[in-house]
């Protein structure tokens, strides 16, 4: 079975934790380990990653230098795709040593006038308590927004129209090549009116490129890793309670958040209404028990709605 798996920048980079180069391989090592064993299971893998927490940094620390000149998000991003997709792929191969990796960096093509661009909602970077991000939000022109019990700046993430690369790493794939690509969601580009590319100031949401890719490649899961085990019902209250197996319609008129579980349930829903196929979302540690189907949130065309 092909199996796009998108792990999720808050799996690579624990929520609260200090965005280092130690931490952040440490948490690859780990990542790497349950890809392995999904891999192991028999199935081919694309694999794609978030970058919310590493972009961030790497905007923090290019503000840091003014004199040098700010470099844009699209940059950053490509950036932020190389280093983190070096690392899952050093790793990974060091698991698997017979394989053949390849680490792309994938332009993605969105619209210029995507109202995202007007109201932002990608959270980037470190959080903060209110206070704090009231603060540099003042000094530094962000926009910001609660993220849990902390805030974080929220950056424009329009949505993904095309994957650029799509077809090579198709060519890849069917010759046995283990993929790491749309790293981020992807590098945000636009056509001019001459239909030459240029990059624009975002972060394309990883989930919504990681099911436009799973669209292009036809694969016949999405598997969407994060730091929850499943998505739930008034997550963080008293009457919480975890979805098992859901049909898109079942969902599409729930409130989720849209800086973090909304994206993901809005991307299982458009790749199995365009495809019959299922998706799901749950932990990284748990990846290969609900490809099973015996832990996290299947989504499926037909499935009946079992709440535990």
């Amino acid at each position: 079975m092909l199996i796009v798996v998108a792990l999720g920048g808050n799996a690579l980079l624990r929520r609260g934790e200090p965005m280092t180069a130690g931490n952040q391989r440490a948490n690859i090592v780990r990542a790497a380990s349950v890809l392995a064993d999904l891999i192991g299971e028999g199935h081919s893998v694309v694999i794609t990653h978030g970058n919310g927490p590493q972009v961030g940094l790497l905007a923090l620390q290019a503000a840091a230098n003014p004199g040098d000149g700010a470099f844009p998000l699209d940059v950053l991003g490509a950036e932020s795709a190389g280093m983190i997709g070096y690392v899952i792929e050093q790793e990974l191969s060091n698991l698997l040593r017979q394989r053949l990796f390849a680490t792309l960096l994938t332009e993605v093509k969105v619209d210029p006038h995507d109202p995202a661009f007007v109201h932002p909602t990608k959270p980037i970077g470190p959080v903060y308590d209110e206070a704090t991000a009231h603060r540099l939000a003042a000094e530094r022109g962000w926009q910001i927004a609660p993220d849990g019990d902390k805030w974080r700046r929220v950056v424009a993430s329009p949505k993904p129209l095309e994957i650029l690369e799509a077809s090579v790493i198709s060519f890849l794939v069917e010759r046995g090549v283990i993929v790491i690509c749309t790293g981020g969601g992807g590098v945000p580009v636009i056509a001019r009116d001459d239909g030459s590319l240029c990059g624009v100031e975002a972060v394309i949401d990883k989930d919504l490129a990681s099911s436009l890719l799973a669209r292009q490649l036809n694969a016949d899961m999405l598997l969407m890793l994060t730091d929850v085990d499943a998505v739930y019902v008034d997550y963080g209250t008293a009457t919480a309670r975890a979805l098992r197996r859901v049909t898109p319609t079942e969902v599409s008129g729930r409130d989720f958040p849209a800086g973090s579980m909304g994206p993901k349930i809005g991307a299982a829903i458009e790749f199995v209404e365009a495809t019959g196929k299922p998706a799901a979302i749950g932990k990284l540690d748990d990846a290969v028990e609900i490809v099973r189907g015996e832990r996290g949130t299947w989504f499926d065309a037909s499935a009946p709605d079992l709440i535990h």
